[in-house]
Protein backbone atom coordinates (compact mmCIF):
# COMPACT_ATOMS: atom_id res chain seq x y z
CA UNK A 1 0.00 0.00 0.00
CA UNK A 2 1.65 3.38 -1.15
CA UNK A 3 0.80 6.91 -0.45
CA UNK A 4 1.19 10.57 -1.47
CA UNK A 5 3.11 11.21 1.77
CA UNK A 6 4.43 8.78 4.20
CA UNK A 7 4.79 11.46 6.87
CA UNK A 8 2.50 13.09 9.24
CA UNK A 9 -0.30 11.43 11.39
CA UNK A 10 -2.84 9.94 8.71
CA UNK A 11 0.34 8.48 6.89
CA UNK A 12 -0.42 4.56 5.67
CA UNK A 13 1.13 1.64 7.50
CA UNK A 14 1.90 -1.70 5.73
CA UNK A 15 0.42 -4.28 7.40
CA UNK A 16 3.59 -5.96 8.93
CA UNK A 17 5.10 -3.05 10.45
CA UNK A 18 4.35 -1.30 13.43
CA UNK A 19 1.72 1.19 14.13
CA UNK A 20 3.77 3.24 16.39
CA UNK A 21 7.05 3.19 14.67
CA UNK A 22 10.09 1.27 15.88
CA UNK A 23 11.26 -2.47 15.22
CA UNK A 24 8.22 -5.04 14.88
CA UNK A 25 7.26 -6.42 18.08
CA UNK A 26 8.33 -9.87 18.80
CA UNK A 27 6.76 -10.35 21.59
CA UNK A 28 3.02 -12.00 22.18
CA UNK A 29 0.71 -11.23 20.18
CA UNK A 30 -2.64 -9.91 21.61
CA UNK A 31 -5.43 -12.31 21.83
CA UNK A 32 -8.45 -12.55 19.71
CA UNK A 33 -11.20 -10.70 21.59
CA UNK A 34 -13.66 -11.16 19.50
CA UNK A 35 -13.37 -15.01 19.12
CA UNK A 36 -12.89 -15.22 22.74
CA UNK A 37 -16.66 -13.44 23.04
CA UNK A 38 -18.21 -15.42 20.77
CA UNK A 39 -16.69 -18.81 22.20
CA UNK A 40 -18.86 -21.25 24.44
CA UNK A 41 -16.83 -20.99 27.53
CA UNK A 42 -16.95 -17.17 27.29
CA UNK A 43 -21.10 -17.45 27.19
CA UNK A 44 -21.07 -20.24 29.85
CA UNK A 45 -18.94 -17.44 32.43
CA UNK A 46 -21.08 -14.63 31.51
CA UNK A 47 -24.35 -17.30 32.20
CA UNK A 48 -22.50 -18.13 35.52
CA UNK A 49 -22.30 -14.64 36.43
CA UNK A 50 -25.24 -13.73 35.57
CA UNK A 51 -26.79 -16.54 37.77
CA UNK A 52 -25.25 -14.99 40.46
CA UNK A 53 -25.17 -11.31 40.27
CA UNK A 54 -29.09 -10.51 39.09
CA UNK A 55 -30.96 -12.46 41.48
CA UNK A 56 -28.20 -11.05 44.46
CA UNK A 57 -28.75 -7.83 43.48
CA UNK A 58 -32.19 -7.88 43.08
CA UNK A 59 -32.79 -9.70 46.86
CA UNK A 60 -30.38 -6.94 48.09
CA UNK A 61 -32.36 -4.05 46.52
CA UNK A 62 -35.72 -5.05 47.91
CA UNK A 63 -34.25 -6.05 51.16
CA UNK A 64 -32.94 -2.17 51.05
CA UNK A 65 -35.84 -0.60 50.09
CA UNK A 66 -37.75 -2.38 52.18
CA UNK A 67 -35.88 -1.27 54.89
CA UNK A 68 -36.40 2.41 53.96
CA UNK A 69 -39.79 2.61 53.26
CA UNK A 70 -40.37 0.96 56.95
CA UNK A 71 -38.09 3.44 58.31
CA UNK A 72 -40.34 6.30 56.47
CA UNK A 73 -43.83 4.85 56.73
CA UNK A 74 -43.93 2.46 59.83
CA UNK A 75 -42.36 4.76 62.65
CA UNK A 76 -43.79 2.73 65.30
CA UNK A 77 -42.95 -0.47 64.13
CA UNK A 78 -39.06 0.68 63.82
CA UNK A 79 -39.73 2.16 67.26
CA UNK A 80 -40.80 -1.31 68.75
CA UNK A 81 -38.34 -1.79 71.35
CA UNK A 82 -36.48 -5.11 71.40
CA UNK A 83 -33.72 -4.96 74.38
CA UNK A 84 -33.52 -2.13 75.99
CA UNK A 85 -32.58 0.84 74.04
CA UNK A 86 -32.25 -0.94 71.04
CA UNK A 87 -35.63 -1.06 68.51
CA UNK A 88 -36.30 -2.82 65.45
CA UNK A 89 -35.13 0.09 63.22
CA UNK A 90 -31.36 -0.25 64.81
CA UNK A 91 -30.87 -4.08 64.37
CA UNK A 92 -32.62 -3.48 60.71
CA UNK A 93 -29.79 -1.12 59.87
CA UNK A 94 -27.26 -2.77 60.99
CA UNK A 95 -28.54 -5.73 59.48
CA UNK A 96 -28.26 -3.97 56.03
CA UNK A 97 -23.92 -3.86 56.82
CA UNK A 98 -24.13 -7.30 58.01
CA UNK A 99 -25.93 -8.47 54.31
CA UNK A 100 -23.68 -6.63 52.50
CA UNK A 101 -20.55 -7.86 54.41
CA UNK A 102 -22.32 -11.79 53.68
CA UNK A 103 -23.32 -10.88 50.07
CA UNK A 104 -19.33 -10.04 49.59
CA UNK A 105 -18.31 -12.77 51.17
CA UNK A 106 -20.69 -15.04 49.17
CA UNK A 107 -19.54 -13.41 45.72
CA UNK A 108 -15.75 -14.18 46.88
CA UNK A 109 -16.30 -17.69 47.47
CA UNK A 110 -18.27 -17.78 44.32
CA UNK A 111 -16.06 -16.05 42.15
CA UNK A 112 -13.21 -18.22 43.68
CA UNK A 113 -15.03 -21.80 42.97
CA UNK A 114 -17.06 -21.06 39.63
CA UNK A 115 -15.64 -17.85 38.01
CA UNK A 116 -11.90 -18.36 38.50
CA UNK A 117 -12.13 -21.61 37.49
CA UNK A 118 -13.57 -20.68 33.76
CA UNK A 119 -11.76 -17.36 33.45
CA UNK A 120 -8.56 -19.37 33.51
CA UNK A 121 -9.93 -22.28 30.69
CA UNK A 122 -10.94 -19.31 28.68
CA UNK A 123 -7.20 -17.30 28.94
CA UNK A 124 -5.30 -21.19 28.65
CA UNK A 125 -7.79 -21.27 25.27
CA UNK A 126 -6.91 -17.84 24.15
CA UNK A 127 -3.11 -18.16 25.01
CA UNK A 128 -2.52 -16.05 27.70
CA UNK A 129 -0.51 -16.22 30.45
CA UNK A 130 -1.31 -15.41 34.03
CA UNK A 131 1.29 -13.24 36.21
Amino acid sequence: MTTASTTGRHAAVEPDQPVFGGRPSTGPQRPDFGAIQDSAEFTELRRRLRRFIFPMTALFLVWYLTYVLLSAYAHEFMATPVFGLVNVGLLLGLGQFVSTVLITLAYNRFARRRIDPQVALIRAQAGVGTK
